[in-house]
């Protein structure tokens, strides 16, 4: 456990984590300061970090498991000593980390007999297991026990439905949030109009992410949702009956592309991919996938095709956007 001491800065906004811990492999606590914060600024970031903590980051699990030898969720087989029903749950209990985009399969095929663990699941490289010690059955005979997984990424929760089984496929019930729990509390000090404020964050997670790690992620997630208040300008907006208008923001990418794909050329020249570049895993992941290889390939593509990709967002734009403009010659060169 590491413990310091609150240093409080009346200069300079600063965070700091004062206490962390591991009490287990699926519980690791931190605790965080932010200060000096005006009075009801604490309340304000720390009310929409707490929702951000426990509704906007995502986790992996496994979502279905899938074997033609399962007659029925509540069934038993010969060899095994749990019920099917009971191996689903502690597959629901296999911790994961990972930056995967959407889902993949990964495999358990093991002989008894013995234990299997999480250790015995093979997954995709961009996958890892948080406690391979997990238990998931005990194979009492010499028998094969081999079962298809899926693993997603995703947040919240997700729920089984009934009239998902079929060809021996079995959904699991899922909490994605790696945040068991946030809390906030402030600590006011000063007098009258100088009063100031410290806002203390305290997370839990199951193991699959810090709690360091979940504050930025958090933090991250909440600016990305302000972020077309601040890259916007008016645009009037006109309702039905022209009675009112409305000055709703116009994203500025189209015309931002626009210029870039002027100087194609130029980036062409180069032929830069998009593995050589800063982009998030998530982001290359969705352009791959969309067999989007090189820049030349992302210009060729408007704002409106790249926001039809699943799970692209208007912030991923901007990204890219960026990421388009430091790459550019500074001194372009016709071809």
């Amino acid at each position: 456990m590491v413990r310091e001491k609150v240093k409080v800065s009346t200069r300079t906004l600063q965070w700091k984590c004062v206490e962390s811990r591991t009490d287990s492999k699926h519980l690791y606590y931190g605790r965080f300061i932010l200060s000096p914060l005006m009075k009801g600024q604490a309340d304000t970031i720390g009310i929409a970090m707490r929702r951000a903590l426990l509704g906007e980051i995502e986790g992996t699990c496994i979502t279905r498991a899938k074997s033609e030898k399962i007659p029925h969720e509540y069934s038993t087989l010969v060899g095994i000593q749990e019920s099917v029903h009971e191996i689903l749950m502690n597959l629901k209990e296999v911790l994961l980390r990972s930056n995967l985009y959407g889902t993949r399969d990964a495999l358990i095929c093991v002989k008894g007999p013995g234990s299997v663990t999480a250790q015995d699941i093979i997954l995709p490289p961009s996958v890892e297991i948080v406690d391979n010690t997990q238990h998931i059955a005990s194979l009492t005979e010499p028998i094969d026990l081999c079962i298809g997984l899926q693993i997603e990424r995703n947040r919240g929760y997700g729920i089984k439905m009934l009239n998902n089984f079929q060809d021996g496929s079995y959904p699991i019930d899922t909490v994605f949030m790696p945040v068991k729990n946030a809390n906030h509390s402030i600590h006011s000090y000063g007098i009258g109009n100088e009063k100031q404020e410290i806002l203390f964050l305290e997370i839990w997670t199951n193991g699959s992410l810090t709690p360091k790690e979940a504050l930025h992620e958090a933090s991250r997630n909440l600016i990305n949702l302000f972020i077309p208040f601040l890259y916007a300008e008016e645009e009037t907006f006109y309702l039905a009956n022209n009675q009112h208008k409305v000055t709703l923001p116009f994203f500025t990418f189209h015309d931002r592309l626009t210029k870039l794909r002027k100087n194609k050329k130029a980036i062409a020249f180069q032929y830069i991919f998009i593995d050589q570049s800063e982009l998030p895993p998530r982001i290359y992941n969705c352009l791959k996938k969309s067999n989007i290889h090189t820049f030349v390939d992302l210009l060729n593509n408007s704002q409106e095709d790249l926001l039809k990709m699943e799970h692209f967002r208007i912030e991923d734009v901007k990204l890219i956007l960026g990421i388009l403009e430091k790459n550019l010659p500074k001194n372009p060169v016709s071809i």
